[in-house]
C-alpha cells in the first residue's frame, strides 16, 4: 500500500514566492493607469454612443443602437476621405522616409547623430505651430505655388482634383502635405532602427555573391527591415487617419475629415452620442484594416 507524501513548505519558500511576486507588484501601477486613463473612458463613450436626449433634458442610456448606423450613413465621405489621407500620407512618409532613414544607417558614417537630430527636431516644437507654418509656405503667394506655376503643373494637378483653382491652400494636396511633414519622423524612426540591425556582413556576402546593388537592396535588405516598414506604417497611418488639425489649418469644408466631425459633435453641436458612435466606428475600421494588414505582411512579431 502505497502513502502520498504532502511536501512540507519550509521558511526557505518564503523569500523565494515574493520574488516571484515583484513583477506582478511592479506592473500594477501600469494596469492601474491603463484602467483609469484607458479603459474607464472607453466605457464612458460607450455609454454614451446608446444614449439618446439632449443637453438641456440630459442624456440617458437607452441602448439606441440606431446611433451607430445614422453616423456611419451620414459622415461615410468623411471617413472614406479619412482612410484616403492617411493612406496617401503614409505611402509619401514611406517614399520619403525610406532612403533617407537608410542614408543614415549606412551612409551617414560620423554625421549619423547630427541626422537624427535633424529628424527629431520638429518635435522641439509645437504640432500646431509646425501645421501653421505650412499655411504660410502654401499659401498663394509662397514659394510653392510659384514654384509649381512657373513649372506649370498647376494646371495638371487642377485636372487631377489635388488642387483647385490654380492654388495649393485649401486643397487636398496641402491637407496630404501637412498630414506627411507632421507625421515623416514617426517612419523614419523605426525604419532607421530597423535597418541598423542589418549585420553588414550579409551586404558583403551578397556581393561576393556577384549580386547587384538593386538585388542586394530586394533579397537582403528590404526584406530584413521589413519589420521597420510594418512599425512605420502603423505609426503613421493610425494618427494621420485620426488627425483634425491639417485638415482645419489647411483644408476647406470640402477637406474635412472624421476628426473634424468628431471635433465639431463634441464642442460645437454638442451631440456627444453621435461623436461617441463616430469615435467607435473609427477606432473598429483602424483596428480591421491594421489587424488585416499585419497578417498579409507576415509580421505578427512586432506588436
Amino acid at each position: 500500500m502505497s502513502t502520498v507524501t504532502t511536501p512540507v513548505s519550509t521558511p526557505h519558500d518564503e523569500p523565494a514566492r515574493r520574488t516571484r511576486r515583484v513583477p506582478y507588484w511592479l506592473l500594477l501601477p501600469g494596469i492601474l493607469w491603463l484602467l483609469v486613463f484607458f479603459v474607464a473612458p472607453l466605457v464612458y463613450q460607450a455609454s454614451t454612443s446608446v444614449q439618446t436626449g439632449s443637453l438641456e433634458d440630459g442624456f440617458r442610456v437607452t441602448w439606441h443602437f440606431a446611433t451607430y448606423w445614422d453616423a456611419l450613413s451620414e459622415y461615410y465621405p468623411q471617413f472614406l476621405r479619412s482612410v484616403a489621407y492617411g493612406a496617401t500620407a503614409t505611402a509619401l512618409c514611406l517614399l520619403l522616409g525610406y532612403p533617407l532613414a537608410y542614408l543614415i544607417a549606412f551612409r551617414a558614417g560620423r554625421w549619423r547623430n547630427l541626422l537624427m537630430v535633424l529628424v527629431i527636431a520638429p518635435f522641439f516644437t509645437s504640432f500646431l505651430i509646425r501645421t501653421l507654418a505650412w499655411k504660410t509656405i502654401l499659401s498663394d503667394g509662397g514659394p510653392v505655388v510659384s514654384a509649381l506655376g512657373s513649372l506649370h503643373v498647376l494646371g495638371l494637378t487642377d485636372a487631377l482634383g489635388v488642387t483647385e483653382g490654380h492654388r495649393v491652400l485649401a486643397t487636398p494636396l496641402a491637407v496630404v502635405c501637412g498630414l506627411t511633414y507632421n507625421f515623416l519622423p514617426f517612419m523614419i524612426l523605426p525604419l532607421y532602427t530597423s535597418l541598423e540591425r542589418i549585420d553588414g556582413r550579409l551586404h558583403e556576402a551578397a556581393g561576393d555573391l556577384y549580386a547587384r546593388p538593386l538585388t542586394v537592396f530586394r533579397k537582403v535588405t528590404f526584406p530584413l527591415s521589413m519589420p521597420g516598414v510594418v512599425a512605420g506604417t502603423l505609426l503613421t497611418f493610425i494618427p494621420a487617419t485620426g488627425d483634425y488639425i491639417n485638415a482645419e489649418l489647411l483644408g476647406s469644408t470640402d477637406q474635412k475629415m472624421i476628426g473634424n466631425v468628431i471635433q465639431s459633435q463634441f464642442l460645437r453641436v454638442l451631440d456627444y452620442p453621435t461623436a461617441a458612435a463616430l469615435s467607435f466606428i473609427l477606432m473598429a475600421a483602424i483596428l480591421t484594416m491594421v489587424t488585416v494588414y499585419i497578417r498579409k505582411s507576415g509580421t505578427e512579431d512586432v506588436v
